[in-house]
């Protein structure tokens, strides 16, 4: 996902209250899985760790372990180290940033193990919450400076790798939790407990043949990883799969669609083509201004378009869906016309109507969605077939 900081905003708790009570959306839940508490990425652009890290804290209690709190900068720490090493060795042709993928984290817990949040919180700038607004420009610079040279010196990724440290704080080689010393790797191995080979990315896209792996070509799939290509049907049949059954998701999607509000807790795609409208809708439609008409939809439950193959595929190709924000989906509810929604953990703190959390319609999920990641045994027995997956 590429770096998509959360937006700032100035709202008192009884705003908040407002539009909670002010919502016209009346959700009643289908499915609710266990996860942990909603975190805040701040000024970061670091969601794609965020969303899994909170998935890994799901499984591990789906699995029957106790809630922990795992570290998203430790995560961080080894993506930056490991990017800043193949930005140089691409010459800088590559896309250099803070954004990430979903499956960076089972790649780092594959190769580097994992840590709890109370031994590496990554804030060590003078901040209360994470901002690495200054980090990452340095991190560019420098880079950008490396690669400039016609030959490297023995000097650059030590250097580069301190700045890191400076700002996140340097990773422990050992630390105690519970009263037992270990170090990133006994932690992941004894006390998550969670297998990295077991977690598969999904996408849906025709310019790829479906039912084989393809490296998505989005910036920030920088560890150029691989997802099983499937039909838009079967996506959604995966999620729902997984989720009846009580696993969690990662989605990656593309948040900026009017359509899409953290600040109002939906993401839906609205019919705005006044021919096909139910007619109260249509009358709302033609009183509106051209500014309430970029809010329609966000107040109270709208016609959507229906999503298919073709126009997915096309606003890809467009460059109208790009790889922009990573999120755990936990749930799944129908509104008060018994329209589906996903019910999802974002990582933008809790000042929305559903303390942190959004709806999105499946309409929104069939047209925005980027990529999931779930647990191999969440697919249906058929796709798993159908993909080869043991």
């Amino acid at each position: 996902m590429r770096q998509l900081l959360r937006p700032f905003i100035i709202c008192a708790l009884s705003v908040v209250t407002t539009l909670a009570a002010a919502q016209g959306y009346e959700f009643k839940s289908i499915v609710d899985v266990p996860t942990t508490s909603v975190k805040d990425q701040n000024r970061s652009g670091t969601c794609w760790s965020f969303s899994a890290i909170s998935f890994l804290e799901s499984e591990m209690m789906r699995m029957g372990s106790d809630s922990i709190d795992l570290s998203e900068m430790f995560i961080v720490s080894k993506c930056y180290a490991a990017k800043g090493d193949w930005a140089v060795r691409m010459h800088g042709m590559c896309n250099f940033g803070a954004g990430g993928a979903a499956h960076d984290v089972p790649w780092v817990m594959k190769n580097f193990g994992l840590m709890p949040e109370e031994a590496f919180h990554g804030i060590n700038y003078g901040f209360d919450n994470h901002n690495h607004m200054e980090l990452d420009t340095v991190l560019s610079a420098f880079v950008k400076a490396v690669i400039s040279r016609p030959k490297l010196t023995t000097a650059w990724k030590p250097a580069y790798n301190a700045i890191i440290d400076t700002y996140l704080g340097t990773v422990p080689e050992k630390f105690t939790f519970k009263g037992v010393e270990y170090t990133p790797r006994s932690f992941a191995d004894e006390v998550v407990g969670l297998n990295p080979d077991d977690y598969i990315s999904l996408t849906s896209f025709t310019h790829h043949p479906f039912y084989e792996e393809f490296i998505l070509e989005v910036p920030d799939n920088w560890l150029m990883g691989k997802m099983y290509n499937v039909t838009l049907d079967e996506l959604v049949e995966a999620t729902d799969y997984a989720l009846k059954h009580g696993y969690t998701v990662v989605w990656g999607a593309d948040v900026s669609e009017d359509g899409f509000s953290h600040y109002d807790g939906v993401a839906v795609v609205p019919e705005t083509e006044p021919d096909n409208m139910k007619e109260t809708e249509l009358s709302r439609w033609e009183n509106m201004d051209r500014y309430e008409r970029m809010e329609y939809g966000l107040d109270q439950p709208v016609t959507e378009k229906v999503i298919t193959q073709e126009m997915r595929q096309l606003a890809f190709d467009n460059y109208e869906t790009t790889d922009d924000h990573g999120m755990h989906i936990v749930g799944m509810a129908k509104d008060q016309n018994g329209t589906i929604y996903y019910k999802v953990k974002n990582s933008w703190a809790t000042r929305n109507p559903y303390d942190g959390y959004i709806y999105a319609s499946l309409a929104f999920f069939r047209y925005k969605t980027m990529d999931i990641m779930l647990h191999k045994d969440a697919l249906p027995a058929k796709l798993k077939q159908k993909l080869n997956i043991k």
